[in-house]
């Protein structure tokens, strides 16, 4: 008898773990798909997670290989990749219509910025994203039909890089403050996905723009001391790109 209750008990914690980790592994892939599925709606280019693990129990969970495209018409296929992402989830909330994030850090991300005289690859994603967000299309739902609303209690931005090409110049590359955000979402009672990545995606490509135009800016220094043992006519052409190279960003801030 008693080794039978041994085998049944064993036999429960065997079918317990297997259960967790089927449920890990099923959780993941609807986070997975639903970013492989949302995510170029809501930036109308490719977006691609290659992997994601989220547990039940713990609610923690880590995504890998985030990429997003350029809109068409940037040199670069990528306008960013966003490194390791950790985040922590309020358990029970993964199966309601109002998910709590209790923190999300996104570690090591590299933007490539791209500018020309009007615009710029990262404003343009921004203004696809704002777009998709007030149009009205339809966001994930629960079984219910109820849409799905997000808040992020602690969201952290950190050791990122900024890399920048200028025609004629070397791409330079800087590093990016921090960002930091706290109870986004929490005064409406939850964001839809579009209304989150809005908000987000505001916050970072401002700064995103920031240290873009100070690698320019970095940039045409550089071309500027490098003429000064070329000649006048060099040096007044490096002055003349400086110049031009600052004008780029009279009004990126403002897209």
């Amino acid at each position: 008898m008693k080794k039978i209750l041994l085998w049944s008990l064993g036999g429960l914690f065997v079918f317990g773990v297997v259960g967790v980790l089927v449920l890990t592994y099923f959780l993941g892939g609807i986070v997975k798909a639903g970013v492989n599925s949302f995510g170029p709606k809501l930036t109308q280019t490719k977006v691609v997670l290659e992997g994601a693990s989220l547990s039940p129990i713990s609610g923690s969970g880590t995504l890998t290989g985030l990429t997003v495209s350029n809109p068409p018409g940037w040199k670069n296929d990528q306008a960013f990749s966003l490194g390791t992402i950790r985040l922590t989830v309020a358990p029970f909330s993964l199966f309601g219509d109002h998910i709590i994030i209790n923190e999300l850090t996104i570690d090591q991300p590299v933007f490539d910025y791209e500018t020309k005289f009007t615009e710029n690859n990262v404003s343009q994603l921004l203004g696809n994203v704002q777009k998709f967000a007030g149009s009205g299309s339809a966001t994930p739902t629960t079984s219910s039909g109820k849409p799905v609303k997000f808040e992020i209690k602690k969201f952290r931005l950190t050791n990122a890089k900024v890399s920048v090409g200028v025609a004629g110049l070397a791409a330079v590359t800087v590093p990016m403050p921090d960002i930091s955000l706290d109870n986004v979402g929490s005064d409406q009672g939850g964001i839809t996905p579009d209304q989150l990545a809005g908000v987000v995606m505001k916050n970072v490509s401002a700064s995103v723009i920031v240290a873009g135009k100070d690698a320019v800016l970095k940039a045409g220094t550089a071309v500027l001391s490098g003429a000064t043992d070329v000649g006048k006519g060099a040096t007044d052409a490096a002055k003349n790109a400086a110049s031009g190279l600052k004008s780029l960003f009279g009004g990126s801030g403002s897209k």
